[in-house]
Order: structure tokens, then C-alpha cells, then sequence
């Protein structure tokens, strides 16, 4: 057993630059896991520099200088982020505080439906099982009242936390972009200088994660903005809210799409009934959906993320566990990561022949 743990160490860990990548992977982890949440501005602000790089070198490609063209990138990027922060978050603040004030009369018109399948099947449900459901429901909702009280009564250190992001999180976007070159050069200064392994990682992962992020932050507004358009021409009360949430459904594939389907179907089924309307509902969220997956997805990512839905289920797990609505969202990007890593790890007969 020994003969064959030793074997099996000196076959993935006696390269030299193995331990370079060991030494990278703890730090990293260690930093998420124990500074996460001290360093969530300094990270998100990152990944906002990483995504929005590609812009800015399109436009050098262009002609532009590269302060000019971080300018105008960074322009368009505090635009949207005050349209998302003033137009956007307050409406669908509004909607969702409206929901739920509404979800006592929603489940009283869904008592007075429910009520009647025991005169159509009363082989099948009692309205003792009716009653026993509603109350079920109520209880739930009661308790959804308390949380939503606890977290206004708890929202100062949140809305102090959000002015931090949205003062502190555009400043460091804007160094990022703007002296690249300088943090990279003092960055890799520190690093050693045979590291071809950890370079060809690197190339892999900035093509996969990158594409991959900036393709799904396209695919949110995209699948979001034909939403709300879509259900705001049937009329539907909740449009942009429902149109968030399907536009969010997106991070998480398979599953998301399927958790959003109740509350587009509630929605619907309150304000219509069951009519033509709600059948045409429906169907255009189904089309929204079939669209998504079988036009906008191959465009967006093509074969950029090559992952069994075995291991993209795992990861959104795994890294969901870990860290909450982020680690949902970059879950398949880790997933990458680590099929990179494995794929570029370097053993020792390759270590033996480039000796």
C-alpha cells in the first residue's frame, strides 16, 4: 500500500512545477475561503475589469489609446450600472413587495379552486387533504412575512455594505483597466520564470472562463429583456420581475429553468384564469426557453465549455455549497478550472523527458 501511495506521489507531484500549481491552488482556496467576504468587493470589481478587458482591447484594436478606450468602456459600464441601480432594482423591488402582499389573496382564490376538485375527483382528494394543503401554504407564507420584517429591520449594515460596492467596486474597476500591465508585471515579478505549466493553464482557463462568463452575462439581458417585451405584450402584472428571474434562471442550466416555470405559471394562472391567455403565456415562455437552449446558447458558447451535464450539475453543487448565488454563478468556470488543471497537470515521465 505504501509502495503504492509513494508511486502514485512521485508520478504527480516530483515535477517541479507541480508543486507551483499545489502552492497556487491552496492560496487561492484559502483566500475564498477565509477572506471571501473581506475581499468580495476587491474580487467582484476583478472579474467586472476581466469581462470588461475584452471591450477595451477591441477598441485599441480599433485605434484607440488604451487610457481612451478604458474611458469610453468605462463609461458605458457606469451607464448601465445606474440604469440597473436607479431604473431597474426599484421596480423590481416594488413587484416583488407587491407579490407578497398579495399571496394571502392569491392562496384564497387557489382555496376557492382547489375546493372544487373534490366534487369533480372525490375518489382521489378529500377537502380535508384541500384544507390540510392550504393551511400548509399559509403557514409558509406567514413565515415568508416574518423573514421579509426580520431583513428590513436588519437592512442598514446591507444598504451600508451596497453603498461601499457601488462607491468602492467602479474606483477599482477603473485602476484595473487602467494599469493592467503594471499590477500583471508585478504580479507574475513574484512568480518564477520557469512556469510554462502554469501559463498554459492560464491560457486555457482565460479562453474557457472568459468566453464562457462574458456569453452568459449577454445571455442574462438577452433571454431577460425578450421576456419582460413578451409578457408586457399579454399584460402580465409581474413582467419585470418574472422577466429577472427568467433571466437569472440562465446561471444555473437545467435546473434554473425549471424552478422559474412555477412562479411565470402562478402569475399567470392569478391574473387570467385558466383562458387563452394563460395557454399563450405559456407557450411563449416555452418558445422563450426552446429558443434559449437550442439557438442563443450554440451562438453565445459554441463549444467553448466541453463538460458532461453530470459534472455541471456537481459543480453547481459543490461550489453553490460554497459560496452561495456566486459559487452557483461561476461554478461552471471553476469546473473548467479544474478540467484544466488536470488536463496540464504535469507528471513525471514528462518531467523525465523534457530532462
Amino acid at each position: 500500500m505504501l509502495e503504492y501511495v509513494k508511486e502514485w506521489y512521485e508520478k504527480h507531484f516530483s515535477h517541479p512545477q507541480a508543486v507551483l500549481l499545489v502552492v497556487f491552488l491552496i492560496s487561492g482556496f484559502v483566500i475564498m475561503f477565509f477572506l471571501g467576504k473581506m475581499l468580495a468587493p476587491l474580487l467582484a470589481s476583478l472579474v467586472i475589469a476581466y469581462l470588461l478587458e475584452a471591450s477595451v482591447q477591441l477598441l485599441e484594436r480599433k485605434g484607440l489609446g488604451r487610457i481612451l478606450a478604458v474611458s469610453v468602456v468605462f463609461v458605458v459600464f457606469l451607464a448601465v450600472l445606474a440604469f440597473l441601480v436607479i431604473g431597474l432594482a426599484p421596480l423590481v423591488s416594488r413587484q416583488l413587495s407587491n407579490f407578497i402582499q398579495e399571496l394571502p389573496r392569491m392562496v384564497s382564490h387557489g382555496r376557492e379552486v382547489l375546493l372544487r376538485l373534490p366534487e369533480t375527483y372525490p375518489n382521489f382528494v378529500s377537502a380535508t387533504q384541500i384544507d390540510s394543503i392550504i393551511n400548509t401554504v399559509r403557514g409558509e407564507i406567514s413565515d415568508l412575512g416574518q423573514s421579509v420584517l426580520t431583513l428590513s429591520l436588519a437592512s442598514i449594515p446591507a444598504l451600508v455594505t451596497l453603498l461601499v460596492y457601488l462607491i468602492l467596486g467602479p474606483v477599482l474597476v477603473f485602476f484595473f483597466l487602467k494599469d493592467k500591465h503594471a499590477l500583471v508585471a508585478w504580479l507574475t515579478g513574484y512568480l518564477p520564470t520557469d512556469r510554462t505549466v502554469l501559463t498554459a493553464v492560464w491560457r486555457d482557463v482565460d479562453i474557457q472562463i472568459g468566453n464562457y462568463v462574458r456569453g452568459k452575462f449577454y445571455e442574462i439581458f438577452i433571454v431577460g429583456g425578450v421576456t419582460y417585451f413578451t409578457f408586457a405584450m399579454f399584460g402580465l402584472s409581474y413582467a419585470p420581475l418574472l422577466a429577472v428571474l427568467v433571466g437569472l434562471s440562465v446561471i444555473v442550466p437545467y435546473i434554473g429553468a425549471a424552478v422559474v416555470t412555477l412562479p411565470v405559471a402562478l402569475a399567470a394562472w392569478i391574473q387570467f384564469g385558466w383562458g387563452d391567455t394563460f395557454i399563450w403565456i405559456m407557450v411563449a415562455y416555452a418558445i422563450i426557453q426552446a429558443l434559449d437552449g437550442n439557438l442563443l446558447v450554440p451562438l453565445l458558447f459554441s463549444d467553448v465549455v466541453n463538460l458532461h451535464p453530470v459534472a455541471i450539475i456537481a459543480a453547481v453543487l459543490v461550489f453553490g455549497g460554497l459560496w452561495g448565488f456566486w459559487g452557483v454563478f461561476f461554478a461552471i468556470p471553476l469546473a473548467t478550472l479544474v478540467k484544466s488543471l488536470l488536463k496540464a497537470w504535469p507528471s513525471l515521465e514528462a518531467h523525465r523527458r523534457a530532462v
